[in-house]
C-alpha cells in the first residue's frame, strides 16, 4: 500500500481580509509558501483552519485554490468535522470532488458516540468515498476519546489509512497505538502543532500536522532526524520551540497562527471568524521577539508578487 499522509502535512490557516469575506489571493501566497518550503502535504478544513467557521461554498472555493496552486504536487488533505454520519459523508464527497486525496475525519461529537458505533460511522464514510481515511484521535476538541485498542480495530476497515493522534500525552498514545495494530500499513500521524514531534517519529510516527507559519524552519528538521542528525535535529527544535508554544494557547491560536504569516509577509491580515477571538497588544509584542529571535523580521506586511 502507498502511503498518502507522511511526513509534514501542515493546516493552512484559511485568511479573510478586513470585511471578514476570504482573502484568496493571500491563501494561495500561503499554498504558494508552503510548496516552496518543501511540504509533503497540505490540510485544509482542519482545526487551525477554522474550518467551523467557513460556508459551504466557502469550502468549494479553498479546494479550487488548492487544485490549482497545488495541482498535484502534494496529497490534499481535507477535514470532515460534521456531527452525524450523514453531514460526514456529504462532506467527504464534495471534498473528494473538490480534489482532496485524504479526508482527515473526526468523529461525531455533539452526541457523544460508543466505540461500537464508531467502527460503523468511519465505515460508512470510508465506503461512501475512494480517498484514504485518516482518523483524528482529538479528544481535546471533541470529548470522544478512542482507545488505541478501538484505533487498531479502525484500522482493519478498508479505506481507513491512517490516524492522526492528538490525545496527549500523545509521544506514549503513539506508541502504544503502534503495539496494538496488526499491521505496519497503518500510518500514525502527529499532531499539536508538532510539539512533541520527534519524540512521537522515535516512537514509530511518520507525519507530522503542525500549523502553517513555519514549514520552512521544521522541514530541515524533519529532514536531519532523517538521516539520523539526532543531535541537530534537537538543536533546531529547541530555537523553534516558542514559536511552536505561541500557537497552541488556546481561543487564541487561530490569531497566533495568522500574526505570525501577517508578520511575514505572507498573508495581509490577521482577521479570525467568531469564535476565535484577536490576540492582545502583549501576545503581538511577544510574537514580534520570537519572530526577531528568530530571524523573521516580524513588523509590516511585505509586498508579495
Amino acid at each position: 500500500m502507498t502511503k498518502t499522509a507522511t511526513g509534514l502535512m501542515p493546516i493552512l490557516a484559511t485568511p479573510f481580509d478586513s470585511s471578514g469575506a476570504l482573502d484568496r489571493p493571500s491563501f494561495r501566497r500561503l499554498l504558494e509558501f508552503e510548496l516552496e518550503s518543501g511540504v509533503d502535504g497540505v490540510a485544509v478544513f482542519g482545526m487551525a483552519s477554522e474550518g467551523f467557521a467557513l460556508r459551504t461554498d466557502e469550502r468549494r472555493i479553498i479546494l479550487d485554490d488548492v487544485r490549482d496552486v497545488v495541482g498535484g504536487a502534494v496529497p490534499v488533505i481535507a477535514g470532515v468535522n460534521a456531527t452525524s454520519t450523514v453531514g460526514a459523508i456529504e462532506q467527504a464527497r464534495e471534498a473528494v470532488e473538490g480534489g482532496a486525496d485524504v479526508l482527515m475525519v473526526l468523529p461525531p461529537y455533539m452526541v457523544k458516540p460508543a466505540p461500537a458505533s464508531l467502527v460503523d460511522f468511519y465505515g460508512q464514510v470510508a465506503a461512501s468515498t475512494p480517498a484514504h481515511i485518516m482518523v483524528q484521535d482529538a479528544p481535546g476538541a471533541t470529548g470522544v476519546a478512542m482507545s488505541p485498542a478501538l484505533i487498531a480495530e479502525l484500522s482493519r476497515i478498508d479505506g481507513v489509512e491512517s490516524v492522526k493522534v492528538e490525545a496527549p500525552p500523545t509521544a506514549p498514545k503513539v506508541g502504544a497505538v503502534i503495539d496494538a495494530l496488526d499491521s505496519n500499513d497503518f500510518a500514525i500521524i502527529g499532531g499539536q502543532n508538532a510539539l512533541f514531534c520527534l519524540e512521537e517519529y522515535a516512537r514509530g510516527a511518520i507525519g507530522t500536522m503542525p500549523a502553517c507559519e513555519f514549514p520552512d524552519l521544521l522541514k530541515p528538521i524533519l529532514d536531519d532526524w532523517r538521516i539520523a542528525d539526532l543531535a541537530a535535529a534537537r538543536d533546531g527544535f529547541q530555537r523553534l520551540l516558542p514559536l511552536i508554544l505561541l500557537g497552541l494557547q488556546p481561543g487564541i491560536a487561530w490569531s497566533v497562527h495568522k500574526e505570525v504569516l501577517v508578520a511575514r509577509g505572507i498573508i495581509a491580515h490577521a482577521a479570525v471568524r467568531y469564535p476565535a477571538v484577536d490576540v492582545d497588544a502583549g501576545t503581538r509584542i511577544a510574537i514580534r521577539v520570537v519572530l526577531d529571535e528568530l530571524g523573521l523580521r516580524a513588523g509590516a506586511v511585505r509586498a508579495r508578487a
